[in-house]
């Protein structure tokens, strides 16, 4: 009966009103949740086939998608671990209760947005209770190859905040001027003295001595110099000799024109630099190309050593944690150090509305999401990590404050449906009477 099918349809139409209404609920009131993901309500008409000139009502059916896909606005805050992706892909997480309570491996899902800090046991953590996830780093920074179709390698980011470190010295590069004029015949031959200090593998402050003595020849000038290396921490002993001559060309004046190595590593033209050892391991000391400017130079003026750099740094303590854009987290430690520990992939996927959602704005991957891959940031579709930052509510609240009353009166109307079927049902049953 025809009267029924409409009781039917108005009956639907409340129910996938109330629907998006909920959904609307849900969007107003995390308006101003961090990360939120809008969701949507779409309506689909339901037909019955009619025949015989009478319509059959079908009704309508709601469903629901989570715009997972879709970004919100980036503001800034002053928190270098607050994270969000600026683009494609999602930043792994885990529960830090399940991290704690279990040695296997903890489900990865996915966030796109999060306020990390450290919390007692170091580990980078939300006050929601999710802890970001990441590859381990190597001891000098670099990071292994890992698994990209799995998160098998990921594990929970933290620091041993009362950890101390100290990088070694393992190259010093000498950009400095010798005076032309103690080359020159006549001249007094003075010995150029560089003191370098240097840190050891245990974080103790050394010495390397370089003195450079001039070739005063007879007549004329001789353009050579011999660099003589000594080390603090080996009692002082020789640990490399090079004669250096410079060109007087008028097209390189200045620059190397040989390098001759009397003892110690045998210096190198297509690097410019010689590897000596210090009392801790070797050392690369940059002299500079032949025909370079940069690095050793000889020309009229005094000796100058503005130029010499070297790494290496003194013991410190930790003192926070920085993720650059490229997802590598950097440790960083007082004596101005910062070591590389970490980098934090993104993952991506075709269809990431096809996720299920959980709580705390997280997200797991399921078949109709389709199989995930864990990218470098900023390579393949992805974006970038931004530190400082968080991703905004996706919600506009005006938008749905229009939707809101559009739903009212569309549920309105389907319940004047079910009021109007009603009374005609009555005017039947009055016939019998």
């Amino acid at each position: 009966m025809t009267l029924s099918s409409s009781l039917n349809a108005g009956v639907a139409g409340l129910s996938a009103n109330a629907s998006r209404l909920a959904s609307i609920s849900d969007n107003i009131a995390n308006s101003s949740t961090a990360g939120y993901k809008r969701v949507q309500t779409d309506f689909h008409s339901m037909v019955i086939s009619s025949s015989g000139g009478n319509y059959t009502a079908g009704g309508v059916r709601a469903t629901t998608t989570r715009l997972i896909d879709e970004r919100g606005s980036l503001i800034s805050t002053t928190n270098p671990t607050d994270l969000a992706v600026r683009g494609r892909g999602m930043l792994p997480v885990a529960s830090v209760t399940e991290v704690g309570a279990s040695t296997a491996e903890p489900n990865m899902m996915l966030t796109t947005t999060g306020s990390f800090r450290t919390n007692s046991d170091g580990m980078l953590t939300t006050e929601s209770g999710l802890v970001l996830l990441g590859w381990p780093a190597n001891a000098d920074g670099s990071i292994p190859s890992f698994p990209r179709g799995t998160s098998s390698g990921l594990e929970p980011v933290q620091f041993n905040v009362t950890q101390l470190t100290g990088e070694p010295t393992t190259s010093v590069d000498l950009g400095i001027n010798l005076p032309a004029a103690s080359t020159i015949s006549g001249a007094a031959g003075d010995v150029e003295n560089l003191p370098i200090e240097y840190y050891d593998n245990l974080g103790n402050t050394e010495n390397i001595e370089i003195a450079f003595t001039p070739t005063v020849p007879g007549a004329g000038a001789s353009n050579e110099w011999t660099m003589v290396i000594t080390d603090s921490a080996s009692g002082g002993a020789v640990i490399g000799e090079y004669v250096m001559t410079f060109t007087d060309s008028q097209s390189a004046g200045g620059a190397l024109a040989t390098v001759t190595t009397t003892s110690g590593g045998t210096y190198d033209s297509t690097t410019g630099s010689a590897i000596v050892n210090v009392a801790g391991g070797p050392m690369e000391i940059n002299i500079g190309e032949i025909g370079s400017s940069a690095g050793i130079t000889q020309l009229a003026n005094q000796f100058n050593t503005a130029g010499v750099t070297k790494d290496g740094s003194p013991v410190g303590t930790f003192t926070g944690v920085e993720v650059g854009a490229d997802g590598l987290v950097h440790a960083s430690y007082d004596n101005g150090a910062s070591r590389v520990v970490y980098q934090v992939p993104l993952v991506d996927m075709a269809n990431p509305n096809g996720m299920i959602s959980l709580d705390s704005q997280t997200y797991m991957p399921s078949n109709d999401s389709g199989a995930y891959y864990l990218w470098d940031a900023g390579d393949g579709p992805t974006g970038e990590v931004r530190g400082y930052a968080r991703e905004e509510s996706k919600t506009d609240v005006a938008t749905e404050l229009t939707n809101m009353i559009q739903t009212q009166r569309a549920y309105s109307s389907s319940a004047k449906i079910v009021q109007t079927v009603d009374e005609m049902l009555q005017e039947t049953t009055n016939i019998k009477r």
